[in-house]
């Protein structure tokens, strides 16, 4: 068909006429054509307006004062709580009072994997989240889920804040459509129960304890000699309160804030894994916003980040002790947990080396830190 017959049948089909078996005039083709123009002109032309008004709006709103929501999965009181205002105050002062926060506690807006999905499609602004509920949006993050990787409060810094840190956000943003701006630090994942005091392996043979839907967490406990019951965050303390689950892992920060001390008796000082709860950002958001208001959250996230890592040390030895007097029993285990340590590395490690950028990443990670390569 060449163009002018397909510039006839818009026509015909605009004015609600098919193409029958007798073509039409001359005459008759100039007078569609001429209707169908007055057509396009009444309707066409004031929809594409429109659509250009309300993009101009958009568009018009971003630089306007805004609040922007921030899902946190923990409770009051949590590390993620002081992160969440600490970014809040920074970030409402760095933009003159003109932009807001307001967060909401306690998975209010869905389950931390759930958030990560809305924020990268730009459903949601921000999420303080569990690192372990990000490797599976990206996959590399999860060096930090890596049992004994991080071994101090000073290697999660140094991981987080240095040329790792900066590697895994651009990752996170490739893979995740999200942009980590700030990080959470709250303390090594310690192991409770309502059952039994658990100084061994041995000790955790029989219990049912509940991880993360993350598949290095949930092998560093098959290593251990369980199968453990992956649960998500928000079912968590249901679970422990109905006995679906006998214990969980959590610092001691996130056990006082969540009252897990209502469900659980028995604390196994393990060190296991240090937890890291990124700030994330929807990149689509980010992206977005103006320079100065990019600027104000980078700048924002920082403050918030050095902020945690001075709050977690000051608050884990109150809490402990607010823990025990609630009634928790602290064990730790015994030998220092070498056995606990030596089957998490020598099991779980060598699964991951290609998914987490191969050993020689690995070992760069470790020179960092000051320890010896694998």
């Amino acid at each position: 068909m060449n163009k002018a017959s397909c510039r006839q049948s818009e026509s015909f089909h605009l004015l609600g006429i098919t193409e029958g078996p007798r073509s039409p005039s001359v005459a008759e083709h100039q007078k569609l054509e001429q209707e169908a123009m007055i057509l396009k002109q009444r309707f066409v032309k004031p929809l594409t307006v429109a659509l250009c008004l309300t993009a101009a709006a958009v568009t018009s709103s971003l630089a306007q004062a805004a609040t922007f929501r921030v899902a946190v999965g923990d409770g009051a009181g949590s590390a993620q709580h002081a992160l969440g205002l600490k970014f809040a105050e920074e970030f409402k002062a760095k933009t003159g009072g003109k932009h807001d926060t307001k967060l909401f506690l306690n998975g209010q807006l869905g389950d931390e994997q759930a958030t990560v999905n809305d924020a990268s499609m730009g459903l949601l602004d921000f999420s303080i989240l569990a690192i372990n509920n990000v490797t599976p949006f990206s996959p590399t993050v999860g060096v930090l889920t890596l049992p004994y990787m991080m071994q101090s409060l000073d290697d999660a810094v140094k991981l987080t804040q240095g040329e790792v840190g900066k590697e895994l956000t651009e990752n996170t943003i490739r893979d995740a459509g999200v942009r980590i701006v700030g990080w959470t630090y709250t303390g090594f994942r310690v192991l409770t129960n309502s059952k039994h005091p658990v100084n061994s392996l041995q000790d955790l043979q029989d219990l049912k304890i509940r991880v993360p839907q993350n598949e290095i967490m949930i092998d560093t406990y098959r290593a251990w000699g369980i199968n453990p019951t992956p649960m998500a965050w928000s079912e968590t303390f249901t679970g422990l309160q109905l006995g679906v689950v006998d214990g969980q892992d959590n610092p001691y920060l996130t056990i006082y804030s969540m009252k897990f001390d209502e469900v659980q008796k028995y604390i196994t000082d393990i060190r296991y894994l240090f937890s890291i709860e990124p700030l994330v950002v929807s990149e689509a958001v980010y992206q977005s916003q103006p320079a100065d208001v990019q600027q104000a959250i980078l700048e924002a996230g920082k403050a918030a980040t050095e902020h945690s890592a001075k709050w977690l040390v000051e608050q884990e030895d109150k809490i402990k002790a607010e823990l025990t007097s609630k009634g928790m029993e602290i064990t730790t285990p015994a030998d220092g947990e070498k056995e606990w340590m030596d089957k998490a590395v020598e099991q779980v490690w060598p699964k991951y080396y290609e998914q987490l950028g191969g050993k020689e990443k690995l070992n760069e990670i470790l020179t960092s830190l000051g320890r010896d390569t694998i």
